[in-house]
């Protein structure tokens, strides 16, 4: 098979949630653990950090990697979900696994997947997780798909574990309440292994203190010891929360004998970038309109927008908008200017909320607009109703900007 080949194979014949939703998800690791015997357990093989939490996750793992990679380090990174190229996924030092050996792994197991009847996500675990193995990494950090007690990655044994914060996000999988869902996240706490809170959260702490109390981890909340941040160049007001969360997660790697100096730290923050291939993280497409893309794709997330938009200057917002249909959007409508022009579309996905829906979810909270039959329509004639001062946003789910970014 070629690699576009294979990549039909496996989004035709493997549930993956970030398309389809719930009918991937699976309330258990038993697949994952066969998987992985079926390989000779290679998460077995490397050393790795564990980072779990509702938003924040992807810019904190990519941060953490380019700070590594300065430091000497070769680094893997497994993250998700992808905006252009499926192999975004499994990185070392920046580079996306060749898309050889994505082939040859899925001709390889192709039988043994489909006897297991893995999800998506499970598959994309096993390939990282065997790809590192065999390229001598000195460290992976695994980024969590959804949750954590129960999330494929959660069978590796971390020297670090991380979880960024807590918002209600996939409620119905994690639990309706942030007690709940917190639980769900503290579920990668393992023994004697050091974690790294990002914010103190007064009505949820408790679950994570208790939890690594059980377990004889060091615990230690990232905004109570770190107090000022460095510059990075990934931009939006909402970084400094993540790169408190690397800061002190990086004073917890020094004490496992990384040697990382302030100069590694410093220079990794500004080159993100570049070293890891990060996108969609408020990321500027374009100048005279100003055009700005984010991935931020549930209420806390979107919250976070906003305040970042309240902070520029323009004429007219142009905000380009699609979102998931399994997502609370009423709260995430509830927040959004209404003196914007919205132009409502609909991803190329499955779980995409219809654009004529979406339009009369957001007339009854004042949001006006046009729908449009495409994200590239609607893009497209967002550029063509903007004037050089004006700004155009293009958010609301990841999908939405990645089908702009390809």
């Amino acid at each position: 098979m070629t690699y576009q080949q294979t990549l039909d194979y496996l989004f035709s014949q493997l549930p993956m949630f970030q398309r389809v939703g719930a009918s991937a998800y699976k309330a258990d690791l038993n697949n994952t653990i066969e998987l992985c015997n079926l390989l000779g357990n290679p998460q077995n093989k490397f050393k790795s950090i564990h980072i779990a939490g509702t938003n924040g996750k992807g810019s904190t793992s990519h941060m953490l990697a380019s700070i590594l990679q300065e430091a000497g380090y070769k680094v893997g990174l497994y993250t998700s979900p992808h905006l252009v190229d499926f192999r975004e996924r499994i990185k070392m030092n920046g580079t996306m696994i060749p898309e050889q050996v994505v082939v040859d792994f899925v001709s390889t197991y192709k039988a043994d997947f489909e006897k297991i009847n893995l999800s998506f996500f499970e598959w994309a675990v096993g390939l990282a997780f065997q790809y590192f193995s065999t390229q001598n990494i000195d460290v992976a950090i695994i980024e969590t798909g959804l949750g954590g007690r129960l999330d494929s990655t959660n069978i590796i044994s971390p020297e670090l574990s991380i979880i960024t914060n807590i918002a209600k996000d996939h409620t119905q999988f994690l639990g309706d309440t942030l007690e709940k869902i917190a639980v769900e996240k503290a579920g990668i706490i393992k023994s004697k292994v050091p974690i790294v809170i990002g914010e103190t959260q007064k009505e949820i702490e408790h679950v994570f203190i208790s939890k690594a109390k059980e377990l004889k981890a060091e615990i230690y909340f990232a905004d109570q010891i770190i107090h000022c941040v460095l510059d990075s160049d990934l931009k939006g007001s909402y970084q400094r929360k993540n790169i408190k969360t690397v800061l002190a997660s990086v004073n917890e790697l020094k004490k496992l004998d990384y040697k990382i100096l302030e100069g590694h730290i410093k220079v990794g923050l500004l080159n993100v970038v570049e070293n890891t291939g990060l996108m969609g993280r408020w990321q500027t497409l374009g100048e005279n309109p100003k055009i700005i893309c984010d991935t931020g794709h549930n209420e806390a997330g979107i919250k976070e927008v906003v305040n970042q938009l309240e902070t520029l200057d323009y004429n007219i917002l142009h905000f380009v908008l699609g979102v998931v249909n399994d997502k609370d959007v009423g709260s995430m409508l509830a927040l959004l200017p209404k003196n914007a022009i919205y132009y409502f579309c609909q991803a190329k996905i499955p779980r995409a909320l219809n654009a004529d829906e979406l339009k009369q979810k957001a007339s009854f909270y004042g949001l006006k607009g046009i729908i449009f039959n495409s994200v590239i329509d609607a893009f497209t004639e967002a550029k063509k109703s903007s004037s050089d001062n004006d700004l155009i946003f293009i958010g609301g789910s990841t999908f939405l900007v990645a089908e702009v970014l390809q």
